[in-house]
């Protein structure tokens, strides 16, 4: 992405290659959004989450519970409050974006 300073994880970078042009991927019917590529900056801006986890970029979301990757590094998917941002620490959800949602769809109720 030419407005982000850090690189993606690899299979976070094909997931918004896939899913372009859309308005963000909805989990099943759980409420879950993970954003589209166009929407990454402004929901981390709107969020602080740049003030907040500086070593974090939001993906998603559903209310107040927000999903992160982690700036250059692998494909981890973390949750946190987004009233909790700067602390409480970040918990991992899954190891790629595609284990995320499988996850998600199975296990919704116990994010």
């Amino acid at each position: 992405m030419d407005n982000i300073n850090f690189n993606l994880p690899k299979m976070y970078e094909k997931f918004l290659k896939e899913i372009r042009g859309s308005e963000g991927f909805s989990v099943g019917d759980t409420g879950v959004i993970l954003y589209e590529e166009e929407d990454l900056p402004e929901r981390n801006l709107t969020y602080e989450v740049f003030e907040y986890e500086p070593d974090f970029f939001m993906i998603g979301q559903d209310g107040d519970l927000a999903f992160f990757i982690k700036k250059d590094s692998d494909d981890t998917i973390y949750k946190n409050d987004l009233g909790a941002l700067g602390s409480c620490e970040m918990e991992e959800v899954s190891k790629d974006i595609y284990e995320f949602i499988e996850y998600v769809k199975e296990h919704y109720e116990m994010l």
